[in-house]
């Protein structure tokens, strides 16, 4: 495994690791950013996955599937959410010896940055409710 993947994982669960300490009946209270609730900042955290992964190496797409309003819940966010983060984690495996990730400059380790900082951002956004 690459640095990249594992700092990658290290983050996914974070993530996961907050959202088993939230119940169920808090996902649809109103975070402080944009309005979103609580289950919809999770679901768009792995929704812009999808949306990189459908930019990056599509292949890494096909099993999954994006988290609608309607449909939160905190098992669904959990397996979305480990779902996307593993196909992120086989995208920095893929990319790791040329260092390149298609549709995101400059590299592979400035894109770890970036969702590193969506996410963490959008954790914050989780606290302040």
């Amino acid at each position: 495994m690459n640095p990249l993947t594992e700092a990658w994982q290290i983050h996914n669960r974070i993530n996961l690791y907050l959202l088993e300490h939230i119940d169920e009946a808090n996902l649809n209270d109103i975070s402080a950013s944009k309005g979103r609730t609580v289950g919809e900042q999770f679901a768009h955290m792995h929704n812009v996955r999808l949306m990189w992964l459908k930019a990056a190496d599509p292949l890494l797409l096909e099993s999954l599937v994006k988290i609608e309003k309607e449909n939160i819940n905190k098992d669904g966010l959990a397996t979305g959410l480990n779902a996307s983060g593993d196909a992120i984690a086989q995208l920095f495996e893929k990319t790791y010896t040329d260092g390149k990730v298609k549709g995101f400059k400059p590299n592979a380790t400035g894109f770890l940055g970036y969702l590193v900082s969506h996410e963490s951002h959008h954790r914050d956004r989780l606290c302040f409710h």
